[in-house]
């Protein structure tokens, strides 16, 4: 449900910007921006609280207020209600994803945790191939409210199933407190980055302005980690990322998401704009490629590391994302479903192969009384990149293309197809804007060969029988 509600909001940007009264380019880039930043801030502490008070609790009230937060966006009636409502599902969502990965792990033996997160990251992507097609429909044929009714049916059932299915078995730790200091500043950093970058982008912002905005959000980050270190009971532990392969898998975690989380915004804008002009349903079929490799290759990977060989399948992954972006950074200003099918399959494929063994590789490395928190930072570096790369995105786009031009395409409002250069310029941005994203993937992949070995079940047993026999 969370995954088909990210997709299925994007591909319904364009629409939103034509219909919804009085919103704003900034309000639908933050309609985007709101839900990951609120996700972000709140993982850690989710995990934190799911390893005080129970993951499945945590994760049952998870899908009541996502459920509650969709109706009310369906509601809307301008784009200031719909980001505070997006904001409202953000908590919702924090709470899902923050105990989804630690129940799994909880749940399986080491053996068969890479093949169980591949199945749930089928899942995911199972919602993102969803919302692509499904938010088209919706969009084209019943409007684009009904995207956000569609959770709630979905967020019922979940909610009634997770209470009487899910048992819980972690280890719980009453004893923590939460770091009220260290989530001022740290939610602060990224909101204020954040903010400047995207008023900056759209040419709301000046350089000076833009300066004081990256120098304020570094600082309140400098104080953050300088908190976390005096704090009894962090919001981060800092100590996890002394883990080789928790700290490895997790900055390639952020890497590669700082590359892939501006894919399918600027896809949209390509494929709904004036240069390919398709309709919603039309484009989410034309994304699909990339959601359904990810769908075969998970599971696939998952159940291949779990027999060892973690960094190479991880590694491997990262390099075919990095061959899917250099061929697609090639794009023309117009494309057919053939030729864009290939670099998606590429990229999607890549992602496959590298999520499941690194997040089973993040998972196994940390004590189970500390996986609640794991968990939440390494998924919290997975939504801070997609906000990052879809800010930045952005950014690298409007030094291309003039910045009323981009809030024109971006709003869906644009009559620019006549315009003789618009082409030229749109694709260019775009060929910058992919070969800067298969950069940040290429430097994921050191870290991800650099996180060390992880033992499987059988290697484990076996180091305990030789010191048994030792003694």
């Amino acid at each position: 449900m969370a995954s088909l509600d990210i997709n299925i909001v994007v591909i319904a940007i364009p629409t939103i910007g034509r219909q919804l009264r009085g919103a704003s380019v900034f309000d639908l880039l933050w309609v985007l921006l709101a839900y990951q930043l609120v996700v972000g801030c709140l993982l850690v502490n989710f995990g934190r609280l799911a390893d005080m008070f129970g993951r499945v609790k945590l994760y049952n009230a998870g899908f009541i207020i996502f459920t509650v937060g969709s109706a009310l966006c369906s509601l809307s009636q301008d784009g200031t209600q719909l980001v505070c409502f997006r904001i409202v599902q953000g908590v919702g969502g924090a709470f899902i994803m923050a105990n989804s990965g630690a129940i799994l792990v909880d749940t399986f033996p080491i053996e068969e945790r890479g093949k169980a997160l591949g199945i749930n990251r089928v899942n995911q992507v199972a919602g993102a191939a969803a919302g692509l097609v499904l938010g088209g429909f919706l969009v084209t044929f019943t409007g684009w409210r009904s995207i956000f009714w569609l959770n709630v049916p979905i967020g019922i059932f979940g909610t009634l199933w997770s209470h009487y299915k899910l048992k819980e078995l972690g280890t719980l730790d009453r004893g923590t407190k939460i770091d009220v200091m260290g989530n001022i500043t740290f939610a602060g950093a990224l909101a204020i980055l954040l903010a400047g970058i995207s008023l900056y982008a759209l040419g709301s912002l000046g350089l000076l302005y833009l300066s004081l905005s990256i120098g304020t959000g570094l600082a309140m980050f400098i104080s953050f980690i300088l908190i976390e270190r005096r704090a009894e009971n962090p919001m981060l532990q800092l100590s996890l990322f002394k883990i080789r392969p928790f700290s490895g898998g997790t900055l390639a975690t952020f890497l590669t998401s700082l590359a892939r989380g501006c894919l399918l915004l600027v896809m949209t804008s390509y494929l709904q704009g004036p240069t390919m002009e398709l309709g919603a349903l039309t484009a989410g079929i034309f994304m699909l490629p990339n959601s359904i490799s990810i769908s075969v290759f998970g599971p696939i990977s998952g159940w291949l590391s779990d027999r060892g060989w973690t960094r190479f399948y991880t590694s491997f992954g990262l390099g075919l994302t990095a061959v899917g972006f250099f061929v697609i950074a090639r794009i023309a200003a117009k494309t057919t479903f053939d030729w864009l099918a290939v670099p998606l399959i590429l990229i999607g494929a890549g992602s496959g192969f590298f999520s499941s063994p690194n997040r089973a590789s993040v998972m196994s490395a940390v004590p189970p009384d500390r996986r609640g928190v794991a968990s939440a930072v390494n998924s919290t570096m997975l939504m801070v990149g997609n906000s990052f790369s879809r800010a930045f995105s952005f950014l690298i786009l409007g030094l291309v293309i003039p910045g009323s031009v981009l809030q024109d395409l971006f709003s869906g409002t644009t009559t620019l197809a006549s315009s003789p250069t618009f082409s030229t310029e749109f694709v260019s941005a775009l060929h910058l804007l992919f070969y800067i994203c298969a950069g940040f993937v290429l430097l994921s992949i050191i870290p991800s060969i650099l996180r060390g070995k992880i033992p499987t079940r059988a290697e484990k047993e076996g180091v305990l029988e030789n010191r048994s026999a030792d003694a």
